[in-house]
C-alpha cells in the first residue's frame, strides 16, 4: 500500500492522517478509482483507531477526494479532484479577503480584466452554439422587467461563467473560478443600486455578438468598458454610502 504509515503524531491524529492519504494521492501513489483498505486494515497499519480512520476519511470525502461505495464490491474509493471542489475552498478564502478589504477596487478590475480578456480571445475560437444560448439566454433575463436585484446579479454571475467555459481550458476555468465565483458577487452586491440594469444587459449583448463573430478584439474592447463600468459605479456606491452614514452622524 503506497502510503506512509510511520511517524504520526498523536496530536491531531485524525488531520495527520488524512493529510497523508491526501498527498499519496495527489502525488500519483494513489491512482483514481483505487480502492482504499478497509477501516480496521488502516487502523492497523497506522496504529490507531477505526474512529480515528472514520474522521480521516470525512475530511477527504469532504474534499471530494475519496467516495463510499456500498455493497458487496464497496469499500472506499480514490475520486478524481474535482476542480470546483478544490478551488472553493479558495473562493472561500479570497471572498473574506475581499470583505475586508485586503484587495482594493482597481486590483479587483485589474485582475478580472487580464484574465477574462485571455477568456474572450479564447472563446471567440471555441465557442460552440449552446456556449451562445447560454450566454443570450441571461441577456433576455437581464432586460426583462422580473428579476431581483439578487436575481439579475446571479444572472450576471452566470453569463460570465458561461463566456469562461466557452473559453475550453480547463486550468484557465479553474483560475477563473476565483474571479467569477468571489470577486464578481461583492462586487455586484455593492453595485447593485446604482449600475442601470440595460447598460450592463447592452454590454453583455456586444460580447456575445463579438464573441459569436469571433472578433477577438472586439470582444475584449466591450469587457474593458464594462469593467470601467463597474469601476465608475463602484465609486459612486461608496460616495453615496459615505454621504449617509455623514448624514446620519449629524443627525445623530
Amino acid at each position: 500500500m503506497p502510503i506512509e504509515y510511520q511517524d504520526v503524531v498523536r496530536t491531531g491524529v485524525a488531520r495527520q492522517v488524512a493529510d497523508k492519504i491526501r498527498a499519496a494521492i495527489l502525488d500519483g501513489r494513489l491512482k483514481i478509482d483505487e480502492r482504499l483498505p478497509t477501516e480496521e486494515e488502516l487502523a492497523r497499519s497506522f496504529g490507531i483507531s477505526r474512529p480515528t480512520v472514520r474522521e480521516a476519511l470525512k475530511r477527504l470525502a469532504a474534499q471530494n477526494l475519496v467516495r463510499s461505495q456500498r455493497g458487496p464490491s464497496g469499500g472506499t474509493f480514490v475520486s478524481r479532484p474535482d476542480p470546483e471542489g478544490l478551488s472553493s475552498a479558495i473562493t472561500g478564502a479570497a471572498t473574506l479577503l475581499v470583505g475586508v478589504g485586503a484587495f482594493d477596487i482597481d486590483e479587483i478590475i485589474g485582475a478580472r480584466l487580464e484574465t477574462e480578456a485571455i477568456c474572450c480571445r479564447l472563446a471567440c475560437e471555441r465557442r460552440s452554439d449552446a456556449d451562445l444560448k447560454a450566454m443570450r439566454a441571461e441577456v433576455a433575463l437581464q432586460r426583462s422587467t422580473t428579476p431581483t436585484d439578487e436575481e439579475f446579479c446571479a444572472s450576471d454571475v452566470r453569463f460570465h461563467r458561461s463566456l469562461v467555459k466557452a473559453a475550453g481550458n480547463g486550468p484557465l476555468s479553474l483560475m477563473m473560478y476565483t474571479v467569477v465565483e468571489a470577486f464578481m458577487p461583492i462586487t455586484n452586491m455593492i453595485v447593485s443600486q446604482v449600475r442601470e440594469r440595460k447598460k450592463v444587459a447592452d454590454f453583455h449583448q456586444r460580447l456575445a455578438d463579438a464573441i459569436e463573430a469571433r472578433d477577438a478584439a472586439g470582444a475584449t474592447s466591450v469587457l474593458s468598458e464594462l469593467l470601467a463600468y463597474l469601476r465608475d459605479s463602484y465609486a459612486v456606491s461608496l460616495k453615496r454610502r459615505a454621504e449617509r452614514e455623514a448624514t446620519r452622524a449629524v443627525r445623530g
